[in-house]
């Protein structure tokens, strides 16, 4: 797979500087890329690699120019570039071919054209697969779950009945999707299982990570939205509801019944409570632990950046001693109105 800088440029949205025809094969870093390679500068951080990189053309901002010594693909927003190229030269093979001789596919499910199923997958009766499926190797999916045209699931990924799946999805390896939420009562110190009776819904264009959980609803369903990018180990508790174009990052959680806004922005390990609201536009930056509702738009913290053990200890240490250091201020402050009170009599 090739292209020329032209066409490169005419698919991406950038103008060349240098050589149209010249002809690229493959994506690299600035440091490692060879003449056969497109690169691309989006990180000020890496400015100094510029000059020096081997790379056959670069995707750059126009104020980076001047320091380019090659081919250049020139646009606003060269990340963009950056994705739109990768697209285009994308190596990743297809999770199966064809439907596989091992799939197990009950009857009554219904399959739509140019379907490919892996080795082993299960489809249950009733399942709805649509159009242009691809279901890698030993996928299941569940009773009466529907899945939308063009989406693709990597091997092992668990979908449980009921289900559904919008189009042009993305659902990496061994994530799960509708299992059961975590729904007890107490009877006196024994757990009695709530059974589970809502589903989960999937809007279009989302994508999910590896090893993901996404549970089902108590009564009314877990939903994601249009556009949602998940990543890998996340924990979505049942009757979420998490609004379009939302991110979420590596290991956060979220508790049952909270819904978030759209096109927010969670960072990796953040803890979101559960039957908690938040508003449309709000960054968690990482660790955060989200106890409340939050109605207004922006970037909120929380959580204790990593510091050196004998640092960490000593504000351990302070912090232990916050309780007596309060106590003597309200005495102080007693002592100082009093003393007030005093000085006015006089």
């Amino acid at each position: 797979m090739s292209y020329t800088l032209k066409q490169l440029a005419e698919k991406i949205g950038a103008k060349v500087h240098g050589d149209e025809s010249y002809v690229i094969h493959s994506l690299a870093t600035l440091s490692n890329a060879n003449a056969q390679q497109i690169a691309f500068l989006a990180n000020k951080k890496y400015s100094q690699q510029l000059s020096d990189t081997k790379a056959g053309a670069v995707i750059i901002a126009s104020t980076s120019l001047t320091a380019c010594n090659t081919n250049a693909l020139v646009m606003d927003n060269p990340y963009l570039g950056y994705a739109l190229t990768a697209q285009l030269l994308d190596t990743t093979p297809k999770p199966a071919h064809n439907i596989h001789p091992s799939a197990q596919i009950s009857e009554g499910v219904s399959l739509g054209e140019k379907v490919a199923i892996g080795a082993n997958a299960v489809i249950e009766k009733g399942a709805v697969i649509s159009d242009h499926v691809i279901i890698g190797a030993g996928c299941f999916i569940g009773e009466q779950s529907k899945i939308g045209s063009h989406t693709k699931l990597w091997a092992n990924v668990s979908v449980y009945h009921r289900v559904e799946i919008g189009t042009n999805c993305l659902i990496q390896a061994n994530t799960v999707i509708g299992s059961d939420g975590f729904g007890y009562a107490n009877d006196k110190g024994t757990w009695l299982k709530i059974p589970q009776l809502g589903s989960v819904i999937i809007g279009n264009n989302v994508e999910v990570g590896a090893s993901t959980t996404i549970d089902r609803g108590a009564l009314e369903d877990t939903v994601i939205k249009d556009g949602v990018i998940l990543d890998n180990q996340i924990q979505i508790a049942h009757n979420v509801v998490i609004g379009e174009n939302t991110a979420m990052a590596a290991c956060s959680v979220i508790a049952g019944s909270s819904t978030l806004g759209k096109n927010c922005v969670i960072a990796g390990l953040v803890g979101i409570n559960g039957h908690i609201d938040v508003v449309d536009n709000v960054v968690f930056t990482g660790m955060s632990m989200v106890t409340k509702n939050i109605n207004e738009a922006g970037v909120y913290s929380s959580g204790m950046p990593c510091q050196t053990n004998k640092e960490w200890n000593k504000d351990n240490a302070r912090i232990r001693k916050l309780e007596s250091i309060l106590k003597r201020m309200k005495s102080a402050e007693h002592d100082i109105e009093h003393l007030n009170k005093i000085i006015e009599k006089e």
